[in-house]
């Protein structure tokens, strides 16, 4: 009698082990059917079509940016450093005065070197005196000031000037709107290619930005051209902002 139901028992555990290797193996084939398909579609399709296509976006710039130094020589350091300094701080005031921000002056450079002189017969050389450069970078916010900015430095002793160099502070804001009729292009581009083969276009695959154009309009002058005080008119213009894509869509 025991050992009839320890019989039975061991095939009750047998037929539930069965049952459970069975369900074990379908939910295994589940999940890897499941993680096979996933990753299939990870894959880069093998029909594949790629395009080019650009966007433009007109630039309006909206900076101006303008280098001016002083540059002073003689055979005192101490004093020219003086004269440099006056001239530098009067030049300076001209600019605020005519609206820009303190935060937007900088000192780009400071220069003070000796000057040599050689006698030939002794084969030496000396000191005979010392030259100052003294450099400030100007970020003009308000462009009908720049010429103002330009012809009245020199009155204060300026004798070096170049500039402005137009810009835009913000090019991302023009690039969007570029970027967006790129992939408008690139898309309308692969649709006709594909009509033209009998297929039709599906999901990206991969895409790639490139951006081009001119972003500066340097223009330069010499401290002379704008003696007298007379402010030189500067036209800003506009440029242009490019971006460029490539983007491969899958076929079906």
């Amino acid at each position: 009698m025991a050992t009839g139901t320890k019989g039975m028992t061991n095939e009750g555990v047998m037929a539930w082990s069965r049952t459970a290797l069975v369900w074990a193996g379908t939910l295994a084939l589940v999940v890897g059917a499941y993680a096979a398909c996933n990753w299939s579609r990870s894959l880069v399709p093998s029909r594949t079509i790629m395009v080019s296509a650009d966007g433009k976006a007109a630039i309006k710039p909206d900076l101006g940016t303008i280098t001016f130094s002083v540059v002073s020589e003689g055979a005192s350091a101490t004093a020219i450093q003086a004269e440099n300094t006056r001239k530098m701080n009067e030049a300076t005031a001209i600019v605020k005065g005519l609206g820009v921000d303190p935060k937007d002056i900088q000192t780009s450079s400071y220069n003070l070197s000796p000057k040599y002189s050689y006698e030939q017969k002794s084969g030496k050389s000396s000191i005979d005196g010392y030259q100052i450069t003294q450099s400030v970078t100007v970020r003009v916010r308000n462009l009908d000031n720049s010429g103002k900015i330009v012809g009245a430095l020199p009155a204060s002793g300026v004798n070096q000037i170049s500039g402005p160099s137009f810009s835009v502070e913000n090019v991302d804001s023009y690039l969007s709107s570029a970027r967006a009729e790129a992939f408008m292009k690139a898309r309308s581009k692969a649709e006709a290619l594909a009509r033209a083969a009998g297929v039709s276009i599906g999901r990206v695959v991969t895409f790639s930005e490139g951006s081009g154009g001119g972003y500066s309009r340097p223009m330069y002058m010499k401290a002379d051209m704008a003696a007298g005080g007379e402010a030189p008119a500067f036209e800003p213009g506009t440029d242009e902002a490019q971006v460029n894509v490539n983007v491969t869509f899958e076929i079906r």
